[in-house]
Protein backbone atom coordinates (compact mmCIF):
# COMPACT_ATOMS: atom_id res chain seq x y z
CA UNK A 1 0.00 0.00 0.00
CA UNK A 2 1.80 3.50 -1.20
CA UNK A 3 0.06 5.54 1.67
CA UNK A 4 1.64 3.29 4.38
CA UNK A 5 5.11 3.61 2.94
CA UNK A 6 4.84 6.95 2.42
CA UNK A 7 3.64 7.59 6.19
CA UNK A 8 6.43 5.32 7.34
CA UNK A 9 8.73 7.21 4.81
CA UNK A 10 8.09 10.60 6.92
CA UNK A 11 9.02 9.02 10.08
CA UNK A 12 5.46 9.41 11.34
CA UNK A 13 5.46 6.21 13.27
CA UNK A 14 4.48 6.77 16.58
CA UNK A 15 2.71 3.98 18.31
CA UNK A 16 4.53 1.69 15.99
CA UNK A 17 6.03 -1.73 17.38
CA UNK A 18 9.75 -1.50 16.94
CA UNK A 19 9.98 1.28 14.82
CA UNK A 20 9.13 4.43 16.94
CA UNK A 21 11.72 5.23 18.30
CA UNK A 22 13.47 8.96 17.34
CA UNK A 23 16.58 6.71 16.22
CA UNK A 24 14.45 4.32 14.19
CA UNK A 25 12.19 7.46 12.47
CA UNK A 26 15.52 9.33 11.53
CA UNK A 27 16.34 6.01 9.75
CA UNK A 28 12.97 5.40 8.09
CA UNK A 29 13.49 9.19 6.93
CA UNK A 30 16.56 8.26 5.68
CA UNK A 31 15.67 4.46 4.27
CA UNK A 32 12.42 5.82 2.46
CA UNK A 33 11.19 2.38 2.60
CA UNK A 34 8.90 1.31 -0.35
CA UNK A 35 9.08 -2.56 0.36
CA UNK A 36 8.24 -5.30 3.40
CA UNK A 37 12.02 -5.95 2.99
CA UNK A 38 12.97 -2.52 3.82
CA UNK A 39 11.16 -2.74 6.92
CA UNK A 40 12.33 -6.15 7.97
CA UNK A 41 15.76 -5.32 7.41
CA UNK A 42 15.54 -2.24 9.17
CA UNK A 43 14.65 -3.88 12.21
CA UNK A 44 17.60 -6.02 12.11
CA UNK A 45 20.22 -3.46 11.19
CA UNK A 46 19.29 -0.86 13.66
CA UNK A 47 20.92 -2.45 16.88
CA UNK A 48 24.32 -1.92 18.22
CA UNK A 49 27.18 -3.90 16.13
CA UNK A 50 25.71 -3.13 12.81
CA UNK A 51 25.22 0.42 13.14
CA UNK A 52 28.50 0.48 14.83
CA UNK A 53 29.54 -1.06 11.60
CA UNK A 54 27.37 1.36 9.71
CA UNK A 55 26.02 -1.35 8.03
CA UNK A 56 22.44 0.31 8.01
CA UNK A 57 24.09 3.17 5.97
CA UNK A 58 25.94 0.92 3.47
CA UNK A 59 22.11 -0.36 3.10
CA UNK A 60 20.73 2.89 2.67
CA UNK A 61 23.62 4.36 0.48
CA UNK A 62 22.60 0.93 -1.99
CA UNK A 63 19.12 1.74 -1.90
CA UNK A 64 19.10 5.85 -2.08
CA UNK A 65 22.37 7.00 -3.33
CA UNK A 66 23.80 4.77 -5.76
CA UNK A 67 26.45 3.00 -4.81
CA UNK A 68 26.79 -0.20 -5.89
CA UNK A 69 26.58 -3.49 -3.83
CA UNK A 70 29.28 -5.35 -2.63
CA UNK A 71 29.14 -9.33 -3.07
CA UNK A 72 31.07 -11.91 -1.67
CA UNK A 73 31.90 -15.07 -4.43
CA UNK A 74 28.33 -16.89 -5.25
CA UNK A 75 25.99 -15.07 -2.38
CA UNK A 76 24.50 -12.44 -4.92
CA UNK A 77 21.13 -14.29 -5.14
CA UNK A 78 21.47 -14.91 -1.32
CA UNK A 79 22.37 -11.22 -0.53
CA UNK A 80 20.31 -9.58 -3.33
CA UNK A 81 17.77 -8.02 -0.70
CA UNK A 82 20.51 -6.76 1.38
CA UNK A 83 22.28 -5.23 -1.17
CA UNK A 84 25.37 -7.76 -0.66
CA UNK A 85 25.45 -7.37 3.09
CA UNK A 86 24.86 -10.51 5.59
CA UNK A 87 22.15 -8.99 7.84
CA UNK A 88 20.31 -12.32 8.60
CA UNK A 89 21.38 -15.75 10.64
CA UNK A 90 19.48 -17.53 7.90
CA UNK A 91 21.40 -16.06 4.85
CA UNK A 92 24.29 -17.37 6.45
CA UNK A 93 22.98 -20.65 6.90
CA UNK A 94 21.70 -20.73 3.30
CA UNK A 95 25.73 -19.89 2.27
CA UNK A 96 26.85 -22.92 3.95
CA UNK A 97 23.90 -25.15 2.98
CA UNK A 98 24.23 -23.87 -0.77
CA UNK A 99 27.51 -23.43 -1.84
CA UNK A 100 29.29 -25.13 1.77
CA UNK A 101 27.48 -28.40 1.09
CA UNK A 102 26.71 -28.67 4.41
CA UNK A 103 23.21 -30.55 5.34
CA UNK A 104 20.00 -28.48 6.40
CA UNK A 105 20.73 -29.92 9.92
CA UNK A 106 24.12 -28.65 10.07
CA UNK A 107 23.31 -25.48 8.83
CA UNK A 108 21.02 -25.09 11.38
CA UNK A 109 23.49 -25.66 13.84
CA UNK A 110 25.26 -23.23 12.73
CA UNK A 111 22.38 -20.69 12.98
CA UNK A 112 21.74 -21.94 16.59
CA UNK A 113 25.47 -21.41 17.03
CA UNK A 114 25.71 -17.38 15.78
CA UNK A 115 22.39 -16.79 18.01
CA UNK A 116 24.48 -17.77 21.38
CA UNK A 117 27.28 -16.29 20.38
CA UNK A 118 29.62 -19.93 19.77
CA UNK A 119 31.65 -19.10 16.92
CA UNK A 120 34.34 -21.65 17.75
CA UNK A 121 31.32 -23.83 16.41
CA UNK A 122 31.48 -22.33 12.95
CA UNK A 123 35.71 -23.09 12.86
CA UNK A 124 34.63 -26.85 13.08
CA UNK A 125 32.96 -26.70 9.62
CA UNK A 126 35.94 -24.60 8.02
CA UNK A 127 37.25 -27.52 5.74
CA UNK A 128 33.98 -28.92 4.53
CA UNK A 129 32.82 -25.53 3.61
CA UNK A 130 35.88 -24.12 2.24
CA UNK A 131 36.09 -27.51 -0.42
CA UNK A 132 32.68 -26.64 -0.79
CA UNK A 133 33.07 -23.41 -2.47
CA UNK A 134 36.73 -24.91 -4.35
CA UNK A 135 34.43 -27.68 -5.68
CA UNK A 136 31.79 -25.00 -6.80
CA UNK A 137 34.73 -22.67 -8.57
CA UNK A 138 35.73 -20.52 -5.78
CA UNK A 139 39.40 -19.13 -5.73
CA UNK A 140 40.85 -20.45 -2.32
CA UNK A 141 41.34 -16.18 -2.01
CA UNK A 142 37.61 -15.55 -2.86
CA UNK A 143 36.31 -18.56 -0.06
CA UNK A 144 38.80 -16.68 2.94
CA UNK A 145 37.12 -13.69 1.70
CA UNK A 146 33.08 -15.24 2.11
CA UNK A 147 34.42 -16.58 5.45
CA UNK A 148 36.40 -13.67 6.63
CA UNK A 149 32.78 -11.54 6.47
CA UNK A 150 30.87 -14.60 7.67
CA UNK A 151 32.63 -14.58 10.90
CA UNK A 152 32.46 -10.83 11.16
CA UNK A 153 29.30 -10.41 10.47
CA UNK A 154 28.26 -13.67 12.37
CA UNK A 155 28.72 -11.48 15.49
CA UNK A 156 26.27 -9.19 14.72
CA UNK A 157 23.58 -10.84 12.07
CA UNK A 158 20.18 -11.21 13.44
CA UNK A 159 17.53 -13.46 12.92
CA UNK A 160 15.15 -12.89 9.72
CA UNK A 161 11.97 -14.89 10.90
CA UNK A 162 11.89 -12.41 14.02
CA UNK A 163 12.92 -9.47 12.18
CA UNK A 164 9.55 -10.22 9.43
CA UNK A 165 7.37 -10.71 12.34
CA UNK A 166 8.24 -7.40 13.77
CA UNK A 167 8.00 -5.96 10.96
CA UNK A 168 4.71 -6.94 9.58
CA UNK A 169 3.41 -6.08 12.91
CA UNK A 170 4.40 -2.65 12.10
CA UNK A 171 3.16 -2.35 8.70
CA UNK A 172 -0.27 -3.52 9.76
CA UNK A 173 -0.35 -1.09 12.46
CA UNK A 174 0.68 1.42 10.12
CA UNK A 175 -1.78 0.30 7.67
CA UNK A 176 -4.62 0.69 10.52
CA UNK A 177 -3.67 4.02 11.02
CA UNK A 178 -3.62 5.52 7.31
CA UNK A 179 -7.01 3.56 6.64
CA UNK A 180 -9.05 3.65 9.84
CA UNK A 181 -7.36 6.25 12.08
CA UNK A 182 -10.06 6.81 14.82
CA UNK A 183 -10.31 3.98 15.76
CA UNK A 184 -6.31 2.90 15.52
CA UNK A 185 -6.18 6.75 17.37
CA UNK A 186 -8.62 5.78 20.02
CA UNK A 187 -7.21 2.94 21.01
CA UNK A 188 -3.22 3.98 21.17
CA UNK A 189 -4.58 6.10 23.39
CA UNK A 190 -6.06 4.30 25.82
CA UNK A 191 -2.92 2.37 26.46
CA UNK A 192 -0.38 5.32 26.09
CA UNK A 193 1.92 6.36 28.67
CA UNK A 194 0.95 9.54 30.03
CA UNK A 195 4.73 11.09 28.97
CA UNK A 196 4.02 10.05 25.70
CA UNK A 197 0.41 11.68 25.43
CA UNK A 198 1.74 14.30 23.03
CA UNK A 199 3.61 13.25 21.18
CA UNK A 200 0.64 10.68 19.82
CA UNK A 201 -1.27 14.13 19.87
CA UNK A 202 0.99 16.00 18.08
CA UNK A 203 1.37 13.41 15.08
CA UNK A 204 -2.57 13.23 14.91
CA UNK A 205 -3.02 16.51 14.35
CA UNK A 206 0.36 16.67 12.04
CA UNK A 207 -1.30 14.37 9.96
CA UNK A 208 -4.76 16.02 9.26
CA UNK A 209 -6.71 12.66 9.30
CA UNK A 210 -8.92 13.71 11.84
CA UNK A 211 -11.21 16.50 12.41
Amino acid sequence: DQKVFELLSSGNTVGLFQVESAGMREALLQMKPNHIEDIIALVALYRPGPMENHFHSIYIKCKNEGRSPKYLWGTEEITKDTYGLLVYQEQIMQIFQDIGGLSMREADDVRRAIGKKKLDVLKDYRERVEQGFLDKGSTPKEFLEVWETILEFAKYSFNKSHSAAYAKTGYVSQYLKVHYPIEYWTVALDYVNEEDTLTYLSEILQSKQID
